[in-house]
């Protein structure tokens, strides 16, 4: 592979990758209380995975996840994780490309993380009330920056993490060492003036780890993994990587658990926060399909960045609503070099 293709290892796109994994096994399970014909059916696809009934080109089927903040947060429709999942179905491999979210879209004059938003609600600048709402709006806009017909879509709210571990009954986690976090933000109060107070104490507070296994419930796992104002080494990036890390193993073993897997409790539990968290247009026959094909390509995964190179960030200005933005390095809408780059990226996988 030359130098100008970027790889890239982040915990957050293997967390994308485990939700995705889940949302197809639970679709799958699902189809137990629609009859065991059907059942069977999906069984079947599963087991055999007929690449004919997925939606593919090139072999290879494409899936944009996306995740947004969801809840009470300031723009809860902004997807500003935005993942291109390429999954090989005769070469078992997963191909992972980050689309960065300030990408300057000129036809809806935003960035690309608004895209799931206008497709929803419309847009000022392009009629989107034939394309088919905010998931397949995403997967055009997407589509013609990666030069590639994206064959699905998925969405994902990230409030989701905590009611996953809650549905499993909650995670075993080892922490490797103690650490305290005096800074860890308040959910609500990220703007409170704290009556005057300079230091804004108001909108932190303190949470403590104490080294050894425990089992964590919803709220104490999103703290683990977000605390990012540890003193010492716990403080870096690094450490809050290897703790995502530690959840993921965890969410992993705890789900794939037989005891927890053929649980009916469990399964009504994980259906109701699919139901409330995820969106996608991926109906079951391919679900059961691309589940097993991300399980045979699991242990060959490629993440990339779109290189450095091929973007240029303008200065801030009017042209582009005076917001920070990043547009091709050929010019504001030209993006044949990345759709290249990208066709190289999925060709070499």
């Amino acid at each position: 592979m030359t130098d100008d293709i970027t790889k890239k290892k982040n915990p957050l796109l293997i967390i994308l990758l485990v939700l995705l994994g889940i949302l197809t096994l639970i679709v799958f399970k699902v189809q137990r209380n629609i009859g065991i014909g059907n059942a069977i059916v999906i069984a079947s696809n599963f087991i055999t995975a007929p690449v004919n009934k997925l939606n593919s080109q090139n072999g290879r089927t494409n899936i944009l996840v996306m995740g947004k903040a969801g809840g009470s947060h300031e723009g809860p429709d902004l997807t500003d994780t935005m993942l291109l999942i390429s999954v090989g179905l005769n070469k078992p491999n997963i191909t992972i490309v980050s689309l960065p979210r300030d990408l300057w879209i000129p036809e809806i004059r935003a960035k690309i993380n608004s895209a799931y938003y206008w497709g929803k609600n419309g847009s000022p600048y392009l009629d989107v009330s034939e394309m088919g709402g905010g998931i397949s709006f995403s997967k055009i806009i997407a589509g013609e920056v990666v030069g590639q017909t994206i064959q699905y879509g998925v969405i994902i709210d990230f409030s989701a993490f905590k009611d996953v571990v809650d549905a499993l009954g909650g995670i075993r986690v080892d922490v490797s060492q103690s650490f305290t976090d005096n800074l860890y933000p308040i959910a609500g109060r990220e703007n409170d003036t704290c009556g005057g107070d300079a230091t804004f104490a108001c909108r932190y507070r303190t949470v403590t780890f104490d080294a050894g296994s425990q089992i964590m419930n919803g709220d104490t796992a999103l703290i683990f993994v977000r605390s990012r104002h540890a003193e010492g080494d716990e403080g870096t990036d690094t450490a809050r990587e290897a703790r995502q890390q530690k959840v993921i193993e965890a969410i992993k073993k705890k789900i794939t658990s037989p005891l927890v897997f053929l649980s009916p409790k469990v399964e009504l539990a994980m259906i109701r926060v699919l139901k409330k968290y995820v969106e996608t247009d991926i109906d079951s026959t391919s679900a059961a399909i691309i589940a097993r094909k991300v399980i045979n390509g699991s242990k060959s995964i490629n993440q990339f960045l779109i290189p450095q190179e091929l973007l240029f960030n303008p200065p801030i200005s009017k042209i582009y609503d005076n917001q920070y933005v990043f547009i091709p390095k050929a010019g504001n809408g030209k993006w044949v070099e990345i759709q290249k780059w990208v066709s190289k990226v999925l060709t070499f996988n």
